[in-house]
């Protein structure tokens, strides 16, 4: 086997008490199927997912299907998603998406990155926390929580998420990519915050992480 860098130690280390404090971390975003989380995830750009799952409930009552969706004017997806900001663009990326759904996939939400980063409002990030959550593929979904998180421990140097998702995946096994997304996410929240961060209190930064890095 290979000699462990001192980097890939931390990164073992790091994931473990991740582990330990969030064995089975849940999907944040509440959703029934792919379809769903496709569309919360696509409302969660720029915006929480606390204020995603109070609009799409809403939504979701008026169309949770592809074929429900295109009968919707965009107006009216709009009026419904406006709390999730940037609504404009969000209700027209909804509304062509649903209607390529059908008219290229049968319906279905693809089960392809290449395929999901065709449709409308979606980039690499959401393609790839569809394809973790929905279908089970290995994939590392990096926002720039993660992208924050990976800088501070000193895990990642890279200058975007892209790169920082090159890093990560370098470092962890890919088993442990789709759980490891949503357990940085949520240690992010309870421990390890952009603003008043008590780096001293943090379980992981107290021991790995580096003061001047944000």
């Amino acid at each position: 086997m290979p000699r462990q860098t001192a980097k890939s130690q931390k990164a073992d280390a790091i994931a473990v008490i991740l582990e330990n404090l969030y064995p089975n971390p849940p999907v944040p975003l509440e959703h029934s199927d792919s379809y769903t989380l496709l569309i919360s995830v696509l409302l969660s750009a720029q915006c929480t997912d606390k204020r995603v799952n109070e609009v799409t409930p809403f939504l979701f009552a008026k169309a949770n299907t592809p074929q429900q969706m295109q009968l919707l004017a965009i107006d009216e997806i709009q009026k419904i998603i406006r709390p999730c900001g940037l609504s404009g663009q969000k209700s027209k990326a909804i509304h062509k998406l649903s209607q390529i759904l059908i008219a290229e996939h049968d319906g279905e939400v693809p089960q392809t990155f290449e395929d999901l980063e065709k449709l409308p409002g979606v980039g690499h990030k959401t393609a790839s926390v569809v394809m973790a959550q929905a279908f089970g593929v290995p994939a590392f979904p990096v926002d720039t929580h993660i992208h924050r998180l990976a800088y501070r421990w000193g895990l990642s140097s890279g200058k975007n998420v892209k790169e920082t998702e090159k890093d990560l995946k370098a470092l962890f096994p890919k088993e442990k990519w789709n759980d490891l997304h949503l357990q940085i996410i949520f240690f992010g929240r309870e421990y390890c915050p952009a603003r008043g961060h008590d780096f001293q209190k943090c379980p992981i930064c107290s021991v790995y992480g580096i003061k001047n890095r944000m």
